[in-house]
């Protein structure tokens, strides 16, 4: 038996080696990693304290130590001896790796992947994005006349690699419209087209771009991804979910954008401009980042146990915003999946435990620490209120002739007004023995408690310190960061809970990536400064992989928020590279990146391709055609407010209430004492508040703005940095029956009337205004008959057509025809809801 067992094995270990010697070997990072973590990790991962037989594989030292069975679960070269190789290929379920009760599979590919790369020697290498990213030189392409940039080299290199080639330039309408989409967050003018296409300037499309970076609404544009990133909203959230007025803050980020900040110095003012030297006001307000959390103020709750909850939620944004990571995941434990420790967790906790709040707070709007930020009436009439105080205080304290007469009176003969104990006894000595501390007293006495006259003033200053604080609390303000005079201490939380303190920390970064400055001490503005120094191998990253997902829909790495071992592998890894590394170079200059990436070769393409094509690369991630998805929601709503003339054109300030269906906020609100607390009942807002930009919409955490909502905006209770991109029913009855676009629908309507007379023309008119090109004759010819029909429809119902021509609060102009205005209405509302309309294309 023997004699045979031997042979046999070593057939087999040949016949498993001699095809797979033959294939390159895979690379670590892109075909090894992703399968041992999905599939290992959880329990022989990073996590001491779940890991199980003592195996540890996410480090080649101790795979190849191997664990409790004393086996090594990797020799490498050694596919027969490799004991992860061995439970992998296991037919018995005692063995068999991941075990069938794990809920874990592997497939047969996967398996084949592992046993190539134990046959070519299983190397280890670190993860690709805790490396610091050196600028790779761009490749050699056969088609280098198509590349406007080395970027374009990247991509033009694996299109090449992939027999592929880049679709054609987009015309000019259909590019000018995706450019001012994605800088402005707007369509174009009719006129902004028609120049565009007569401008035979080489370099007419970058002075496009130019032009779109000096519009106001850029800063807009930019704001608004920003502010899922930053949770930003107008009510605290919970249980009852009052409000908050965060505005400044916002436009604190418009202007930033507007302005172009580097986005070094915008990320130091945000997460410590209180702590810079000499902050101004503005550095002091932009800290108000960290301030977006939601904030607790519900009876029966534990202050601590909240308070911590806001602690998690700054590390948690803090860590998803800059570094990509999972951060989260070591709040209770050691991270499954990465080397982050649950220790390096509450290192970093440490840093945003020391500022000067409550666990509890925010019944009255903003919550301590904040900034004040009054208008000069505002200003005037508080300094007015503070004089009124301080005369009446002065008055209590000072020479009152008539009082003081009284009193001389009264300590001869006080009558029924018997003093207390303690003044009775310096009555008792006479008024040249007193001390002035002791006439002091006795007059502080009768003021407050017997003179009529005294009492009178003193219930005015009171009323009016009353009314002075009132004042002072509904002043605009902004919830800031503010350290405390003296620091809490932290500690490890055990199993996250706030009750269950372990060991104590210090304020530090995860270990596994670059430490702080020697010789600085570890405080917010240290982090800030390390979070956008040369050395941090992730922020630069992180943020260009953003900036690519607004462009072209999807990130290099798919997963924007998690760039760990769990993350998406870059499709174009040194591309991505060679943009952060460019990103730094430039100072951070976000709009010297954005200008690379929309000038670029691969953003002009047409995003039209062959039906194989796209079914081959359903998400684009070759790159071989231009990017086409559906606008964001606010971009949606507010491009039918542009295109019918009636969005405003004023920027930022205090959020606005539109059109909501009746009784969202009450369905929610908090039942107990209900009238005491704020933004529990939707009250609509009217006139020029009813069409600001949508990003200026009140958003109420527990009952986000609906008809965003449907459009997948998210709820801002916690950071997001990639919304999902849905496709429902429910998205085509927003635009057909919200207020918001019937109005629009109407006004865009009396446009179409007003351009032409004929009504061929009046059909194109509209079509160019929501798309930017011309419809088609097939196109014109459907939505006359649309209007026929309807047309037909209305006059034999004509209050149904006044009725239409009612939604919504603004007036048209005088209607002549309001049949014929009606039937046009519907015509602009199935424009409006092309899918044309809504992609950016």
């Amino acid at each position: 038996m023997k004699f045979v067992l031997v042979p046999v094995a070593a057939l087999l270990g040949c016949l498993l080696a001699a095809p797979i010697q033959a294939a390159a070997p895979p690379d670590f990072n892109r075909d090894v990693r992703p399968i041992l973590s999905d599939t290992c990790f959880t329990c022989h991962g990073p996590d001491d304290a779940k890991r199980k037989a003592s195996l540890r594989l996410d480090v080649k030292e101790n795979a190849l130590k191997g664990g409790k069975s004393g086996r090594a679960a990797l020799i490498p070269g050694k596919l027969e001896t490799s004991e992860l190789i061995r439970r992998l290929t296991s037919s018995d379920p005692e063995e068999v790796m991941p075990p069938p009760d794990s809920g874990k599979k592997i497939t047969r590919v996967q398996i084949e992947t592992l046993k190539r790369w134990v046959a070519a020697g299983g190397e280890y290498a670190a993860h690709w994005a805790f490396v610091p990213p050196q600028k790779p030189e761009p490749p050699t392409v056969t088609n280098s006349s198509w590349a406007r940039s080395p970027l374009d080299r990247f991509v033009l290199a694996r299109l090449e690699s992939e027999n592929l080639a880049p679709r054609p330039e987009a015309d000019r309408a259909t590019l000018l419209r995706r450019v001012a989409l994605d800088l402005t967050g707007l369509p174009p003018s009719l006129e902004e087209v028609e120049a565009f296409v007569a401008d035979a300037r080489p370099d007419a499309y970058e002075q496009v771009v130019e032009r779109l970076f000096r519009s106001p609404r850029h800063g807009e544009r930019l704001a608004l991804e920003w502010l899922d990133t930053a949770r930003y909203a107008d009510t605290h959230g919970y249980h009852i979910d009052s409000a908050r007025d965060m505005s400044a803050w916002r436009d604190w980020v418009i202007a930033a954008f507007n302005s172009n900040q580097r986005f070094d110095a915008f990320t130091i003012e945000q997460l410590a401009g209180d702590l810079l030297p000499g902050a101004t006001e503005k550095q002091r307000l932009a800290s108000g980042f960290n301030r977006n959390h939601m904030i607790n103020y519900e009876g029966g709750a534990i202050p601590e146990e909240y308070h911590a909850l806001y602690l998690h939620d700054r590390v948690n944004t803090t860590a998803t915003a800059w570094l990509g990571l999972t951060l989260a995941c070591a709040q209770c434990h050691d991270h499954k999946y990465d080397p982050i420790t649950q220790r390096d967790y509450y290192r970093f906790y440490a840093f945003f435990n020391t500022i000067d709040e409550q666990g509890l707070d925010g019944r009255y709007g903003n919550a301590k620490p904040l900034v004040k930020l009054p208008t000069p009436e505002n200003g005037a009439e508080l300094e007015k209120r503070r004089t009124s105080v301080k005369a009446l205080e002065a008055k209590l304290d000072g020479a009152w002739p008539d009082v003081d007469q009284e009193q001389a009176r009264w300590e001869t003969d006080f009558g029924i007004k018997a003093p207390a104990e303690p003044i009775l006894k310096l009555l008792k000595i006479t008024a040249l023995d007193r001390t002035r501390e002791q006439q002091a007293e006795i007059r502080q006495y009768y003021r407050k408690e017997v003179s009529l006259i005294a009492k009178k003033t003193r219930d005015e200053l009171n009323n009016t310190r009353q009314k002075l604080d009132e004042y002072d609390r509904d002043m605009p303000s902004v919830m800031v960061m503010g350290e405390m005079a003296q620091p809490r201490d932290t500690f490890i939380l055990l199993r996250g809970s706030y009750d269950q303190k372990g060991e104590k920390v210090t304020p530090g970064t995860p270990a596994f990536l670059p430490p702080l400055p020697v010789g600085e001490s570890p405080t917010r503005l240290t982090l800030a400064r390390w979070l956008v120094s040369p050395e941090n191998p992730l922020t630069a990253r992180v943020v260009v992989n953003r900036y690519w997902q607004m462009f072209f829909g999807v990130g290099l790495v798919k997963s924007s928020e998690n760039f760990g071992s769990q993350a998406d592998w870059p499709s174009h890894p040194a591309m991505l590279d060679w943009l952060a590394t460019e990103f730094v170079r430039s100072g951070w200059d976000v709009r010297a990146l954005q200008r690379l990436l929309v000038t670029s070769a691969t953003y002009r393409q047409r995003s039209a391709a062959p039906r194989d094509q796209i079914r081959e690369d359903p998400e684009n991630r070759l790159l071989a055609r231009g990017p086409r998805f559906r606008l964001p929601a606010e971009a949606v709503r507010d491009l039918a407010l542009q295109v019918s003339g009636l969005l405003s054109p004023r920027i930022g300030g205090p959020s606005v209430l539109p059109y909501q269906p009746r009784g969202m906020w009450e369905e929610l609100m908090s039942r107990e004492d209900n009238d005491s607390f704020t933004a529990q009942k939707y009250v609509q807002d009217h006139g020029e508040k009813l069409y600001r930009r949508s990003m200026y919409t009140f958003w109420k955490r527990t009952s986000a703005p609906a008809n965003l909502s449907t459009f997948d905006a998210p709820d801002r209770q916690v950071c997001t940095v990639r919304r999902p991109r849905t496709n429902t029913p429910l998205q085509a009855l927003v635009l057909l029956n919200d207020p918001t676009f019937v109005e629009a629908a109407r006004h865009l309507a009396d446009r179409m009337v007003a351009a032409a007379v004929d009504d061929r023309q009046r059909i194109a008119h509209a079509f160019r205004l929501a798309t930017a090109r011309a419809p088609t004759e097939a196109e014109v010819d459907l939505l006359l008959r649309l209007y026929q029909s309807q047309l037909a429809r209305f006059r034999g119902h004509e209050n149904e057509a006044r009725r239409l021509l009612a939604v919504g609060e603004s007036a048209l102009g005088p209607v002549d025809d309001p049949v014929s205005l009606a039937a046009w209405t519907m015509v602009a509302s199935a424009i409006l809801n092309l899918d044309e309309t809504i992609t950016k294309g």
